[in-house]
């Protein structure tokens, strides 16, 4: 089997309640990601950006779009189904979104894709979006919000132009307090950064009106047509960490799993021992949810690790303090592997 069939496309599940802004995030993707192909599950098509195309149908139909997207319009019970029409093995989507309704739980949202038998899907978090205007009268008549952003990988403070800073600043840190592990980043109109969900595929160059990846962000003076509105990667940050020198299986997987506060995905290639063996892993984390997938297979693999951790406000010198003390420094039982191989698809 080739590594293409292998390749899992993640999830990302889109919540929060009605008038939060998800629509206008699905519809800042759609036009913002250059170069990569999303897979959209919708319950409508009605607020979807899709004027310049023909839609074919209505309820349960497969669209294809102009700018590499798929667009599905799906009652949450069909996600399944939707989920085997959109990722298979011939398959070339970079990402799936799924926008939930105003008024799914996102528990069962996350449900339903986690516990997807489809092989070529891996759960890519959940993305809250929270309205800063409207959060105090939304907890009031639905209290259940403060479980929905504890369970967020991510949490998009969206309409941030509609308060004012000390508003802000207190609205964040109640965030922060509901969900300490989560990353938190402040947004107007949903305009974030894509690279911040999934990874868009390399390019030979920018092309005009290209979005340009997360890296490129942080590491270039950019002055596109977003410089009025500030950067799209104000907020939030990405640090490298590499190693020449094997890890501790048991001590990576303790940092994965109590994480710095802020961070919302790590991906990479690590290189861990115990006992005689030393054997590199390609890393995903979305928030809490971890992989480890055996690297090797075709493509080529760094000698030794390799990670990006990306998230809100970090502290980047201490979050690189943790890893570097991940480093092996004496041999490691045989019996760490376990460690890893809990995370590791069968």
């Amino acid at each position: 089997m080739g590594e293409k069939a292998k390749r899992q496309i993640p999830v990302v599940v889109v919540a929060g309640f009605l008038g939060s802004g998800k629509t206008t995030l699905l519809n800042h993707l759609l036009r913002n990601t250059r170069g990569a192909r999303i897979g959209v599950i919708v319950n409508d098509f009605g607020s979807v950006n899709i004027d310049s195309m023909m839609v074919a149908g209505q309820v349960d139909s497969m669209v294809s779009l102009s700018n590499g997207c798929l667009c599905c319009a799906v009652d949450v019970s069909d996600m399944d189904a939707m989920l085997d029409k959109l990722a298979h093995r011939s398959s070339e989507l970079d990402v799936i979104v799924v926008e939930a309704s105003g008024l799914a739980e996102p528990r069962n949202m996350i449900r339903l894709v986690a516990g997807s038998e489809n092989e070529y899907v891996a759960y890519g978090g959940l993305v809250l979006v929270v309205d800063a205007a409207e959060f105090e009268a939304t907890r009031a008549r639905h209290p259940e919000v403060e479980q929905h952003v504890a369970l967020a990988d991510l949490v998009l403070l969206n309409k941030t132009d509609r308060i004012d800073g000390d508003m802000h600043d207190d609205l964040l840190g109640r965030l922060c307090a509901l969900n300490s592990r989560a990353a938190v980043v402040s947004t107007e109109h949903g305009r974030i950064d894509p690279g911040l969900l999934f990874d868009i595929p390399e390019r030979p160059g920018p092309q005009p009106g290209e979005q340009l990846t997360l890296d490129r962000l942080l590491y270039e003076d950019d002055h596109g047509d977003d410089a009025e509105h500030g950067h799209l990667h104000d907020g939030y940050d990405a640090i490298t960490f590499e190693s020449p020198d094997v890890l501790h299986p048991r001590m990576l997987v303790d940092f994965l799993e109590n994480q710095p506060a802020g961070v919302f995905r790590i991906k990479g290639y690590v290189r861990v021992a115990a006992g005689l063996r030393a054997s590199t892993y390609l890393l995903h984390t979305v928030g809490d949810h971890i992989r480890f997938e055996p690297a090797g297979r075709g493509e080529p693999v760094p000698d030794g690790t390799q990670l990006v951790v990306i998230g809100a406000d970090l502290d980047t010198d201490a979050a690189h303090e943790q890893l570097a003390r991940c480093v092996a420094t004496e041999p490691v039982s045989a019996d760490a592997m376990y460690a890893v191989h809990r995370f590791t698809p069968r």
